[in-house]
C-alpha cells in the first residue's frame, strides 16, 4: 500500500475544518515563511477532539506559529477556557491576533511574546492540558518544565514526535533532542502514553 495515498485517504475522510481555518492555510502559505510548519487538518482536527473530550479550563501551547492549532484547541475548550500560547515571532503574533479576532473562540486565546521556557518560569497556577511544537532542539526541556505545572490527569500533547523519521537514526540536535523525549516518555513513572504515527507524529501523554 502507498502509504501518502493512505494519508490523503485519512485527510479526506476527517471532517472539515471551519472555513476561517481554510483560509489561515491558505494566507500562512502566500504570506509567511516556513508554512510547513502549521500543524495541518489531521493534527488539527485530533486536537479539537481531544479538547473537547477533555474539556480543559486552562491550557498552554508552547509554539504558535500562525495559529491554527491554537485555534483548534480554543475550538473544543470550554467557553471560559484559557489558552496561553508561547511564541518568538512578533510577525506569526500579529498574524495570527488578525485570525483570533474574527473566532467566535479567539477570545480564549492569550499570546506571549517571548521564549517558552522564560514564559514557562513566569507562569502560576495548574494546566489541564500542554501542546508542545516549538524547536525541537528543547523538546526534553520544556516536557520537563511543564510537568509541575499539569495537573493530575492531565494532557501533555507533542507534535512532531517522529521528526520526519530522524528519530531512527538521530545525528543532528534537534533529532537527539526529539528522541530523548520519546525514549524518556516511554519509561517514566509520572505518566502514561501513547505515540501515534500520524502525520509526523504524536506523543500523547496523561499525568498519574
Amino acid at each position: 500500500m502507498d502509504l501518502t495515498t493512505l494519508d490523503d485517504y485519512c485527510i479526506e475522510t476527517t471532517q472539515a475544518e471551519p472555513d476561517l481555518l481554510i483560509e489561515l492555510v491558505a494566507k500562512t502559505y502566500s504570506d509567511m515563511g516556513y508554512p510547513d510548519k502549521l500543524s495541518g487538518k489531521t493534527i488539527g482536527r485530533t486536537l479539537k477532539l481531544l479538547t473537547k473530550i477533555a474539556q480543559p479550563k486552562r491550557a498552554l501551547e508552547i509554539g504558535m506559529f500562525t495559529g491554527y492549532s491554537a485555534l483548534s484547541i480554543a475550538e473544543g475548550m470550554p467557553c471560559d477556557g484559557e489558552l496561553i500560547c508561547c511564541e518568538t515571532n512578533p510577525r506569526a503574533i500579529e498574524f495570527a491576533q488578525s485570525f483570533f479576532d474574527r473566532s467566535e473562540h479567539g477570545n480564549k486565546i492569550k499570546p506571549i511574546f517571548g521564549p517558552a521556557l522564560d514564559t514557562i518560569k513566569s507562569l502560576e497556577g495548574e494546566f489541564d492540558l500542554v501542546f508542545i511544537d516549538a524547536d525541537k532542539r528543547n523538546y526534553l526541556n520544556y516536557y520537563e518544565a511543564v510537568m509541575p505545572l499539569v495537573r493530575s490527569g492531565g494532557l501533555i500533547i507533542i507534535d512532531n514526535s517522529l521528526w520526519q523519521g530522524r528519530v531512527l537514526d538521530p545525528k543532528e540536535n534537534s533529532d537527539v533532542a526529539v528522541n530523548q523525549v520519546n525514549r524518556l516518555i516511554a519509561n517514566d513513572k509520572r505518566v502514561e502514553n501513547v505515540h501515534l504515527n500520524v502525520r509526523d507524529g504524536l506523543n500523547i501523554v496523561v499525568k498519574h
